[in-house]
C-alpha cells in the first residue's frame, strides 16, 4: 500500500464534501431562498461602513457641546435633534456604531475561539478532561449571562476594555458545547478512523478534519451571537457599568435620554431605534445563514 497516497487521500476526504458548493453559489441560494437575509447582509455592510468612515459621514463632531442649541427638536439643521449638552444625536449615533459593532465582533470572536479550542478538546479526548471542561461550562451556563458580566464589570470596573474581557469570560460555554457534541459525532466519521490508523496526529485530526466540518454551524452561531453581545453591552451602558461618559454608546444615549422621555422623546428613541435594526438585521442574517448552511436544522 502507499502510505503516502493513502494519507493525503485522507486528509483532503472531509473537505472534498464542501466542494460541491462554492461560497459564490451559497451566497446566490441566499440571495434566492431569503431576500430579508440578503437584505440584511446589505444593511449590515452600509452600516459597517458607516462606522469605519464615520468623520466623513456624520455632518457634525459628535462630541462638541453647544449648549445653545440643547434638545432641540429634529429639524433641517439637526435630523435627530440634540441632546442636554446641544450635541447632535445623528453624529452621536453613527460614531455610537462603532462601539456596538466592535463590542458585538471582538468579544464574540474571542469566546467564540476559546469555546472551539475547549469543545474541540472535550470532545475528542473525553474522560476526565471532558468532565472537567463541560462541569465549568454548566457553571457558567447555570448563571444569566447579563449577571454574570455585570458582577464582572462591577469587580473590574467600566470602560471598553472591561467589556471586552467580561462578555469573552461569560459566553464561551455555550459555544463549546456545541463544538463537544459535533466532535463527538465527527470522531467516528471513517476518514477520522482511517486517519487515525495511518498515524496522523491528534492535533492535526482535530484542525484539518473536524474543525472545517464544524465551520458552518459556528458561522452561523457567530451571527446569532453579534446581536447578544450588542444587547448586553446596551443593557451594561444602561445599567452604568458599561461605556463611559462621553462615549457615544447608543446604551448609554439610551439612559442619558430617559430623563426626557415625556419631552424629548428622540434622545432615547433615536439609539434604541438603532439598536433594534443592528440586532434583527444580525438575527436575520444568521437565519438565512442557517438555511443555506444547515438546511437539515429548518427541516427539524
Amino acid at each position: 500500500m502507499n502510505t503516502e497516497y493513502t494519507r493525503k487521500e485522507v486528509l483532503s476526504d472531509e473537505s472534498q464534501i464542501g466542494e460541491q458548493e462554492t461560497w459564490m453559489d451559497q451566497v446566490k441560494k441566499l440571495i434566492r431562498q431569503n431576500k430579508l437575509a440578503a437584505f440584511s447582509a446589505v444593511l449590515i455592510v452600509v452600516i459597517i461602513l458607516m462606522a469605519v468612515f464615520a468623520p466623513l459621514v456624520a455632518p457634525y463632531d459628535p462630541y462638541a457641546q453647544v449648549l445653545k442649541d440643547r434638545l432641540l427638536a429634529p429639524g433641517k439643521a439637526h435630523w435627530l435633534g440634540t441632546d442636554e449638552l446641544g450635541r447632535d444625536m445623528l453624529s452621536r449615533i453613527i460614531y455610537g456604531a462603532r462601539i456596538s459593532l466592535t463590542i458585538g465582533l471582538v468579544p464574540t470572536l474571542i469566546s467564540m475561539v476559546i469555546g472551539t479550542v475547549l469543545g474541540l478538546i472535550a470532545g475528542y479526548y473525553g474522560g476526565k478532561i471532558d468532565f472537567t471542561i463541560m462541569r465549568f461550562a454548566d457553571v457558567m451556563l447555570a448563571f444569566p449571562s447579563l449577571l454574570l458580566a455585570m458582577v464582572v464589570m462591577y469587580t473590574m470596573g467600566g470602560g471598553l476594555v472591561n467589556i471586552f474581557i467580561a462578555l469573552s469570560l461569560v459566553n464561551w460555554a455555550g459555544t463549546a458545547r456545541i463544538v463537544r457534541a459535533q466532535t463527538l459525532s465527527l470522531k467516528e466519521a471513517e476518514y477520522v478512523e482511517a486517519a487515525r490508523s495511518i498515524g496522523v496526529k491528534s492535533w492535526t485530526i482535530l484542525m484539518r478534519h473536524i474543525l472545517p466540518n464544524c465551520l458552518p454551524s459556528l458561522i452561523v452561531l457567530f451571527t446569532l451571537n453579534i446581536p447578544s453581545a450588542i444587547l448586553s453591552e446596551s443593557s451594561l451602558s444602561f445599567l452604568g457599568v458599561g461605556a463611559q461618559p462621553p462615549s457615544a454608546s447608543w446604551g448609554l444615549a439610551v439612559v442619558r435620554g430617559k430623563k426626557y422621555l415625556f419631552t424629548e422623546p428622540w434622545l432615547s428613541i433615536a439609539p434604541s431605534v438603532a439598536i433594534m435594526i443592528v440586532v434583527m438585521a444580525f438575527n436575520f442574517l444568521g437565519d438565512g445563514l442557517r438555511d443555506v448552511l444547515d438546511p437539515y436544522l429548518k427541516e427539524q
